[in-house]
């Protein structure tokens, strides 16, 4: 078996042989399994054959919107800048004759070029520029697939220790949402979720279990959705359709909801920058911002998260040392700000992270 495994790896980080032409349909793969190994030479020397074969077609520019991922994740900034301006002045000068959403590599290319150079300025301590620079590019592509990513990275610079953006109540399932105002005084987890999502259905009994162990504690959760224009299988449907198999999913994967709220709206993911799923907001008793985490969290992650700004049990308000065991310190607690956008850089991008398995 062992060998069987060394086999496939061989394959799998083979170059292709002098002489062999790369296929436009594999070398995106090859160079994430390259940025995988944490070997962006191997990467490069991939991408240099893949454009030699075949200039500068649209996969070629988003496996060099890949290069920018791999070199961000492994603190190479210079070289993800690099990468990434390339790759966003290739994706435009190749739009010119198309729409963005025509294509979708160019789409994909394009997001993450403009992600890591946003990035890389939150990592060097330009956060303004950087924010400013997002604002930019949402302002010119507002209506287009990558809406939702540059918002999301808005969001990761400049949402923690804000006022919550409030929630679209227009149409919901379950219970009628409150607003934000009315929750006040609460800790709330908001849970950003899809009805295709498998990372969102391994979410959901983490939430469930915590928060059966602290709503007495003060903590609820809103569960944002939205329409996706199809269902199971990816099988277009019509609103009414997609409404009842959002129902359906809940029913059947997230039973603990049942009797929450869960508001249905795009205007709420393009608001909170929801471009992978799940994404996990955790608001404290003011309203403020406390955690804005896109992808799954493990219990104790989130657990740390929460216990700082929950009301105390009974037992620990009488005794200080009860629950004294738990590591209460928040998430990247002795990272330094612009430090922790490697952190995420690491957790979206990296091999286990959701952007590494997702183009979006």
């Amino acid at each position: 078996m062992k060998s069987v495994w060394l086999v496939l790896v061989g394959v799998l980080f083979a170059a292709p042989a002098a002489g062999q032409t790369t296929r436009t349909a594999d070398i995106v793969a090859e160079i994430r399994v390259a940025i995988a190994a944490h070997d962006l030479d191997r990467a490069d020397v991939i991408f240099a054959k893949g454009r030699a074969d075949h200039g500068n077609s649209p996969e070629v520019i988003e496996a060099l919107s890949w290069l920018g991922r791999g070199a961000l994740a492994e603190g190479q900034l210079d070289r993800a800048d690099r990468y990434a301006r390339e790759a966003q002045q290739l994706a435009v000068a190749s739009l010119a004759s198309r729409k963005l959403d025509s294509e979708p590599h160019l789409a994909t290319a394009l997001g993450a070029g403009i992600e890591v150079q946003a990035h890389v300025q939150g990592q060097r301590g330009q956060r303004t520029e950087a924010v400013y620079f997002l604002q930019r590019e949402l302002a010119t592509y507002k209506d287009t697939s990558i809406h939702k990513r540059i918002q999301k990275n808005i969001n990761l610079l400049s949402l923690e220790g804000r006022p919550a953006p409030g929630l679209d109540r227009s149409e919901f399932i379950g219970p009628p949402p409150p607003s934000l105002d009315e929750l006040k005084g609460k800790v709330l987890v908001l849970f950003f979720w899809a009805h295709w999502c498998p990372d969102c259905k391994i979410q959901g009994p983490i939430l469930a279990e915590l928060l059966a162990k602290y709503q007495t504690r003060g903590l609820v959760v809103v569960a944002p959705t939205q329409r996706f224009g199809y269902v199971a299988g990816g099988t277009s449907a019509g609103p009414d359709e997609e409404l009842r198999y959002i129902r359906q999913v809940r029913d059947k994967y997230y039973g603990f909801l049942a009797d929450l709220p869960v508001p249905v709206s795009e205007a709420n993911h393009k608001l909170y920058g929801v471009s992978s799923t799940p994404t996990v907001v955790v608001v404290d008793r003011r309203g403020i911002v406390k955690l804005y985490h896109p992808g799954r969290m493990s219990k104790e992650e989130l657990e740390q998260q929460l216990l700082p700004l929950l009301v105390p049990s009974s037992a620990e308000a009488s005794n200080p040392n009860v629950g004294s065991s738990v590591d209460t310190r928040p998430l990247h607690r002795d990272v330094p700000p612009f430090s922790r956008m490697a952190v995420l850089a690491v957790q979206l991008f990296g091999p286990s992270g959701p952007l590494f398995g997702h183009t979006a």
